[in-house]
């Protein structure tokens, strides 16, 4: 800050938020006291936005800002909050200063069991604020004020392995080397039990001569065959179920060893004390322990390979961070590992090479390909000022810029954080699942001793034989596993197909909540038009000077960030290079939604804003009356100059439409959404937007209090809200929405605050990603009925249920067969998701241009 006028701006900047807030600061100390309700990451967010950089205090609690326990996240001007907690909580609420978010890799677990046992140590964690457990990619995200050994320390404690991730390319590479090697040993154990289990079991289905004349030894010796299947091949089952039960858990793998171990176990039983069971029960059933554990391994490898192709979304981002970059030391270019890159470093780029790092040119003139980022699919030119971001690919020409931004700082680094937090977080959904998973293991133990006492004491001879079959089959046929990954995976692969489509989904809440939306607020300026208005006329009061509007004009809009501030002062550049830089004004004053205002020297008052704030003013628009009629008439957006209680100037703009826009909304319609405009420009310019893109419901002259107010009565109606917005004044609505969608090309705090962003500006990523949500949330559900659906029939056909109708009972062996395969299916189900394609324009129906459109004006909405 250089003076008090950098202070009035910040001041400006907060009240917008919070008009209660009181704001102070000391510019030679660079320092500022802010007394507000508003959350300390979101006030550090709205400072940045006002183009000033933060340093941490040399005490922290000197500075520390947070809200009060009962604060809501987000508080708008009128002073309402969100009470509902919607889909973009988790975006606006920050964090305690000192608290991190880590991502973890574990290893050992092997279904929804483990999960919630990790989950329930997590959650148990003094200084952990928030976990999420995924079990489709076998990683923790945790929020913490813990190291990360404490956090590691906590997960080993109940029997599984944990490693900090600290590359995300690094951590996907690992995680990818992981799950070939976890392939290939499952691969190899399922040879190897199916290579014993087989033969044996069409021996005993064809009671081949060979075994029926067998001597008792060679049984022993097929028995000692089979043991040292279930030590090399049933190895890890059996060692994750004694790890388990040794911390008082029971996981999958205590399921598949107690079957298999007791079919074992009574096998040798009557091979070595043949006269203590009777002769109808002496079978064996060596085939089906073998069996059993082949089965399950093949089954988890063909999960494996399927779980594998849920990332590529994630791995195609990953593979645009570059390894190494070519930076400028001392005069001599070398190349360095990109973790050994910083900022303020020099780096030249040469045609055909990816920008490793986010920087502004210095050197050079090229054409960058940037559709990764924006989905503009032309190179753009950049040279000298402009800047550049990693993962981009130059395409012609060398640059040499300087180092802004490094590491998971860089646009991209964010973009692939973003997508790894919204992959690892769990839809309410899936809640049902996360509980059952907790307590099924336990369950399905319970489950199968009731079966097997009352197959034992009320089933017919031969009961043993009965009970030890019902009881395998019951253990052997529950799989935790379909319901763990019934929802994560959907979840995983719909983020990830998001992203494909220029759409960063921020959590599985907001993923969720966007497939129920049927009501979605648009925002007129940056949303339906480009957000780059061009001033086209200029009418003066008669008698009064071109300069000293021009002159009036430029110092009062300079302080401003708004877009048609920045419009004005460029044609202001442009028809008067001269304008003066020196015009004397004080006492700046922003009035949210209407325009600002300033006194100069002599005392007087100067205001430049829309119509409505002259008015209020008792300013009288008679003067120019009819050239602000004709301006209307031609669909302008207009900013009026007033000095006293005198009206001199009036600015006609023109903000054209998105190419897309229509169409768009023509989707939007399609998907059933009810959609509203609300702009605070004049009933004629929104009746042409609204006319033009076939919206049939907006609200003209409203302030940004108005909109939060709009999307509060929608609410109140019943409906579930969606507002797309781009800049600071949109925040406090986006805030309030079910969830809030922010342009990409917006401002960093509509970004922190909506729970979607879309990389590219057009609203046909808001049709996606509602297609995309509704497409997953079907998935996720087709997945949660098979996997309950599987249990709920499987688990009482294998206790016996068929048996008094059909005389038959459910072999060890089909019912591995069927839990293998229950898994497997679900993750085959998932990957469908990977083809979704939302559907086009061309395919929905087009709105009539001649649509009547419902207005209503200001506040009265």
């Amino acid at each position: 800050m250089h003076c008090q006028k950098c202070v009035a701006r910040l001041r400006e900047a907060i009240q917008h938020w919070d008009d209660t807030a009181q704001v102070s600061g000391t510019p030679k100390e660079d320092t500022l006291d802010v007394d507000t309700c508003l959350p300390r990451g979101l006030l550090e967010r709205i400072i940045l936005e006002t183009d000033y950089s933060l340093e941490a205090p040399a005490e922290e609690d000197e500075a520390q800002v947070a809200p009060a326990a009962d604060t809501p996240a987000v508080a708008s001007k009128s002073g309402a909050a969100n009470a509902s907690g919607n889909a973009n909580k988790a975006a606006t609420a920050s964090q305690p200063a000192d608290s991190t978010s880590t991502e973890f890799s574990l290893s050992g677990v092997t279904c929804a069991s483990c999960v919630a046992t990790i989950q329930k140590a997590l959650d148990g964690l003094d200084g952990v604020e928030q976990a999420q457990v995924n079990f489709a990619s076998r990683t923790a995200q945790v929020t913490s004020r813990l190291a990360p050994d404490e956090i590691v320390s906590a997960i080993e404690g109940v029997g599984y392995g944990a490693s900090l991730v600290e590359d995300a390319q690094a951590g996907e590479q690992q995680q990818q080397e992981d799950a070939e090697q976890e392939y290939r040993s499952r691969v190899r154990d399922s040879v190897l039990s199916l290579g014993i289990g087989i033969p044996l079991m069409i021996s005993m289905f064809f009671h081949h001569p060979g075994f029926e004349g067998l001597e008792r030894g060679v049984w022993l010796a097929i028995g000692v065959a089979v043991l040292g299947v279930l030590a090399t091949a049933g190895r890890s089952f059996f060692t994750s179920a004694w790890k388990a039960f040794t911390h008082h858990q029971a996981n999958m793998d205590t399921l598949v060893a107690l079957g298999t171990g007791a079919a074992w176990i009574y096998s040798m039983g009557v091979l070595l004390f043949p006269d203590s069971v009777p002769p109808a029960a002496r079978g064996l059933y060596f085939e089906a322990s073998t069996m059993i554990i082949g089965l399950i391994s093949l089954g988890q490898a063909l999960e494996v390979r399927a779980r594998g192709r849920t990332q590529q979304a994630l791995r195609a981002l990953l593979d645009l961070q570059t390894r190494t970059a070519r930076v400028i030391r001392d005069g001599e270019e070398r190349e360095i590992d990109i973790n050994e890159v910083r900022s303020g470093d020099q780096v030249r780029i040469r045609p055909g090479e990816r920008i490793p790092v986010d920087g502004r040119v210095i050197e050079g003139q090229s054409h960058i390909d940037e559709s990764m980022l924006s989905g503009e699919p032309l190179p753009v030119s950049r040279g000298i000022g402009d800047e550049v971001a990693a993962g981009t690919l130059n395409t012609r020409g060398s640059l040499v810029f300087e180092v802004e931004r490094v590491g998971s700082e860089t646009r991209l680094g964010r973009i692939i954080s973003q997508v790894r937090q919204a992959q690892n977080s769990r839809p309410p959904i899936g809640r049902l699942a996360d509980t059952i998973s907790g307590v099924f293991v336990p369950s399905v133990m319970i489950i199968a001793i009731v079966a097997a006492l009352v197959w034992f004491n009320f089933g017919p001879a031969p009961t043993g034989v009965h009970m030890l079959v019902v009881a395998t089959a019951v253990l052997v046929i529950a799989c935790p596993c379909a319901l763990g990954l019934a929802t994560p995976i959907s979840t995983m692969i719909g983020v990830g197909k998001a992203a494909e489509h220029g759409v960063l989904v921020r959590s599985g809440e907001a993923l969720q909540t966007a497939s129920r939306l049927t009501a979605l607020v648009v925002d007129k300026t940056g949303t339906l038009t480009r957000g780059k208005p061009e001033v086209t006329e200029v009418s003066l009061l008669e008698g009064e000077g071109e300069e000293t509007v021009l002159d009036a004009g430029y110092a009062l809009e300079r302080g401003s960030e708004h877009p048609l501030a920045a419009a004005v002062l460029a044609h202001i550049e442009a028809r008067r290079p001269e304008a003066s830089r020196s015009k004397a004004f004080h006492d700046y004053q922003t009035i949210s939604g209407r325009g600002i205002q300033a006194q100069d020297d002599a005392g007087r008052t100067w205001r430049m804003g829309n119509a409505a704030m002259l008015e209020e003013a008792g300013i009288s628009l008679a003067p120019l009356s009819e050239q602000i009629t004709a301006l209307e008439d031609n669909a302008r957006t207009l900013i009026l100059m007033a000095r006293d209680d005198e009206l001199l100037a009036v600015f006609g703009l023109a903000d054209p439409l998105r190419d897309d826009s229509r169409d768009a909304i023509a989707r939007l319609h399609a998907i059933g959404l009810k959609v509203i405009m609300l702009t605070g420009d004049n009933p004629h310019t929104a009746a042409a937007v609204a006319r033009e893109t076939g919206i049939d419901d907006y609200r003209a002259g409203v302030s940004p209090d108005d909109k939060h107010d709009e999307i509060a009565r929608l609410q109140q109606e019943g409906h579930v809200v969606g507002m797309v917005g781009d800049g600071i004044n949109d925040a406090p609505a986006l805030a309030l929405a079910d969830v809030g969608f922010a342009m990409g090309e917006g401002t960093d705090v509509a970004i922190e605050t909506a729970g979607i962003t879309l990389m590219q500006p057009s609203l046909g990523g808001v049709a996606d990603a509602i297609a995309i949500s509704q497409a997953t949330l079907r998935n996720i559900k087709q997945n949660l009925v098979g996997a309950f659906g599987y249990n709920l029939i499987g688990i009482p056909i294998a206790a016996g249920i068929l048996y008094p109708f059909t005389g038959m009972l459910l072999s060890p062996v089909i019912a591995g067969l069927a839990m293998s395969l229950s898994s497997v299916t679900v993750v085959t189900n998932a990957n469908r998701l990977r083809r979704y394609t939302p559907p086009s324009a061309a395919g929905s129906a087009t709105s009539n241009p001649e649509n009547t459109a419902t207005t209503s004006q200001g506040a009265s909405a």
